[in-house]
């Protein structure tokens, strides 16, 4: 059986669903058959036995039967129409109508002949061989025939069963032709179905090994339908789609990098390059600039290092955060986020207002968030300029008095690597408020940026699910 369905599953699947088809209607065809043929014999067995319990054999005829039982040479009693007729005493001795050979007698048919019981319906054989459908009922005599006594004896009416057996094989050989080519056809059919049906799945095999042999993720399979081989194709579709966008977005980041990459390279270059040239040609550099030079050198090298980092924050798969996710207090994170921010902008008046707010999140990475937030908020306010917190039901807003976004603008703050023309001369790498935007988002949050209403500045806004207490037993 195991190796049968091995071989079975090594078939390819059109060959699999035509062999199943015509399996399915030739299994089909045949109880239809067997069916046919049984009720048929069933049908056949009624009206004969139906026939058999109509026929009357006349006092005439049986006393011919009695006379020719006793004398064969003074009467004959022939079958009659077609029927044999056998007389059964209570000792088992029978006499049979003329030119037919005996039938064998059962114990019913003796027990009629007893008068122990009125009739009997049985098959049995003839001493030649021959197979009889045989009714036996009981059939009482008041004149005495020559050589018999007045009395109870038992006639049986027989005809041959042949008159079924023949008919039911003729039909039999019918019926498995019938349903031999049933199967074929079935077979024939069900590969036409399979090539039909499965040709959608072939175009899709063929754009599948396509698409692996030269990477061309354009290619789209027309969509007719809504069945399941329709659905394949949409998802096939959907999926091609999908990977060429991120395919897209993956060489866009890259050359994004490179750019982003380029401008702190080449002066780091520059300024290594000029410190170098003093070193070779023995020509001092002025302390103030070589002062200069250095520190120029620091701050190239900690762009370097924060743009690296956002990279790699962001070469994170848009899944969920990998680090576990834990109930966090929000006002917290916010609190720690607040003092590093006026470490940054001492001369900054950061005015904070936070109520308790519980949410489930990566502590790590959303206090990240709130900290590149915080950070916008300084790099762009003025001098001596205040930024305003704020935490009330589960939304932190960070107000600042800068410059403000163009609403032409705000559709771009969350995309990687865009920064505003009016902000392209501060550091930074543009990937801040894209990573911010991740982690919110991962969180089951939203962030949004707005200008203020009440004079310049912008407002940031973050969204989380939580809870002003924490869950019991934390």
């Amino acid at each position: 059986m195991t190796g049968a369905l091995r071989r079975l599953r090594a078939l390819p699947l059109r060959s699999r669903l035509a062999l199943l088809v015509a399996t399915a209607v030739a299994i089909a065809v045949a109880a239809v058959a067997a069916g046919c043929w049984f009720a048929t014999k069933a049908q056949l067995e009624s009206q004969l036995d139906s026939s058999l319990r109509n026929v009357s054999v006349s006092d005439e005829y049986m006393q011919k039967l009695f006379i020719a039982c006793t004398h064969p040479d003074r009467a004959t009693a022939p079958p009659i129409g077609g029927y044999t007729v056998q007389l059964v005493t209570a000792s088992g001795s029978t006499c049979t109508s003329a030119g037919a050979s005996p039938i064998g007698v059962t114990a019913a048919d003796i027990a009629v002949a007893a008068g122990v019981r009125d009739d009997t319906l049985h098959t049995a054989s003839t001493k030649s061989g021959k197979k009889m459908r045989v009714h036996t009922y009981a059939y009482e005599t008041h004149t005495p025939a020559p050589g018999l006594v007045p009395g109870t004896f038992a006639v049986s009416v027989a005809r041959p069963m042949s008159e079924i057996d023949d008919p039911l094989s003729t039909l039999a050989w019918v019926l498995l032709a019938v349903a031999g080519i049933g199967a074929v056809g079935a077979g024939a059919a069900g590969l036409w179905v399979a090539r039909t049906g499965l040709r959608p799945v072939d175009e899709l095999t063929e754009a599948v090994e396509h698409v692996a042999r030269t990477e061309d993720l354009t290619v789209r399979i027309p969509v007719d339908g809504e069945d399941e081989i329709a659905r394949l194709s949409r998802s096939f579709n959907s999926m091609t789609a999908s990977l060429a966008s991120s395919r897209d977005r993956q060489a866009q980041l890259i050359a994004d990098a490179g750019h982003e990459l380029r401008t702190p390279l080449t002066s780091l270059r520059t300024n290594v390059e000029l410190l170098a040239r003093s070193d070779d040609t023995g020509r001092a550099i002025p302390p103030d600039d070589r002062k200069a030079l250095m520190k120029s050198v620091k701050a190239q090298m900690t762009e370097l290092a924060s743009l690296i980092g956002d990279l790699q924050e962001l070469a994170r798969p848009d899944a969920p955060a990998p680090g576990p996710l834990q109930v966090v207090a929000l006002h917290d994170i916010a609190d720690t986020a607040l003092e590093r921010a006026r470490l940054r902008g001492p001369e900054l008046t950061i005015r904070a207002d936070l109520t308790p707010w519980y949410v489930r999140a990566e502590p790590a990475a959303l206090e990240r968030a709130v900290v590149n937030v915080l950070d916008n908020a300084v790099k762009f306010s003025p001098d001596r300029g205040t930024i305003e917190v704020a935490l009330r039901d589960g939304e932190l807003t960070v107000r600042d008095q800068g410059p403000g976004i163009p609403a032409d603008e705000l559709p771009h703050v969350f995309e990687r690597f865009w920064r505003s023309p009016s902000a392209r001369q501060l550091p930074g790498s543009g990937l801040g408020l894209s990573i911010v935007a991740r982690t919110v988002q991962q969180s089951g949050g939203e962030i949004t940026l707005s200008p203020a209403t009440d004079g310049p500045g912008t407002i940031a806004s973050i969204r989380l699910p939580g809870a002003p207490q924490p869950p019991p037993g934390l």
